[in-house]
C-alpha cells in the first residue's frame, strides 16, 4: 500500500501580511461609533489571541451592552492572564452591571482565574473580597472549600464571612468543621454569623 502525502500548509510572507493587516482592521474597528461593527469585530477577534488585550480595553468603556456581550463571550473563549487580569480590573469598576458580568465571566474560567484567587480574597476592598465568593460559587474547582476555610478563618469583616459561610453550607465538607466553630467564637454576638454557622455545621453532618 502506498504512502499518503499529507498536505502541509506554507504561510507565505502574504499571508502573514493578510492577517496582520486583519487584525489591525479589526482592532480599529472595536472603536467604530456603529454598535453593530463593533461586534462584528469584537467577533471575529476570537481568531486572535493577540488581541486579547485589545478587547479587554474596549471592555473598560464600551456602553453598549449588546457589544459588551460580545467582546465578554470572546474573553471567556480565548482565557488566558490578560482575560482574567482585565475581568478582575472590571471588579472595581462603578457598573452594577459590568461588575455582575465580570464575575460571571470568570466563573467561566477556572483554571484561569484559580491563581488569582488568592489575591482576590485577601484583597483590601471588602467588596472584591465578596465578590471573590461569588465566583467561588460556581467556580468548579478543588480548592474551593479551602479557599471558603481561609475567608472565614482570617478575614475580619463580617459580612465577608457571612457570604463565605452560606456557600461552605452548601459545598462544605466534615473539614470545615473546626473552621466553623472557630468563626463562632471570633463574633459572638453576630446573631446571622450564629445562625448560618449552625445551619453550615448541620448540613456538613448530613452530608
Amino acid at each position: 500500500m502506498g504512502f499518503i502525502k499529507k498536505s502541509t500548509a506554507i504561510v507565505t510572507d502574504d499571508d502573514a501580511q493578510k492577517q496582520a493587516s486583519d487584525l489591525a482592521g479589526l482592532i480599529a474597528l472595536l472603536a467604530d461609533d456603529d454598535p453593530q461593527n463593533r461586534r462584528w469585530a469584537a467577533r471575529d477577534l476570537l481568531a486572535h489571541p493577540q488581541a486579547t488585550a485589545a478587547l479587554v480595553a474596549r471592555l473598560m468603556r464600551e456602553d453598549d451592552l449588546s457589544v459588551r456581550d460580545v467582546i465578554l463571550t470572546s474573553l471567556t473563549r480565548l482565557g488566558g492572564e490578560v482575560a482574567v487580569a482585565g475581568l478582575v480590573d472590571c471588579l472595581r469598576s462603578e457598573d452594577a452591571q459590568m461588575r455582575n458580568e465580570a464575575i460571571e465571566a470568570m466563573k467561566a474560567l477556572p483554571d484561569d482565574v484559580a491563581p488569582l484567587m488568592g489575591g482576590l480574597l485577601a484583597d483590601a476592598d471588602p467588596d472584591v473580597r465578596i465578590m471573590g465568593v461569588n465566583i467561588l460559587e460556581s467556580l468548579r474547582h478543588p480548592k474551593v472549600e479551602d479557599w471558603l476555610i481561609y475567608v472565614i478563618d482570617h478575614d475580619p469583616v463580617i459580612n465577608v464571612c457571612a457570604t463565605a459561610v452560606d456557600l461552605l453550607g452548601e459545598v462544605g465538607s466534615p473539614a470545615a468543621r473546626d473552621a466553623l466553630l472557630r468563626l463562632k467564637q471570633r463574633f459572638p454576638e453576630e446573631t446571622y454569623i450564629q445562625f448560618a454557622s449552625d445551619l453550615a455545621l448541620k448540613r456538613i453532618v448530613k452530608a
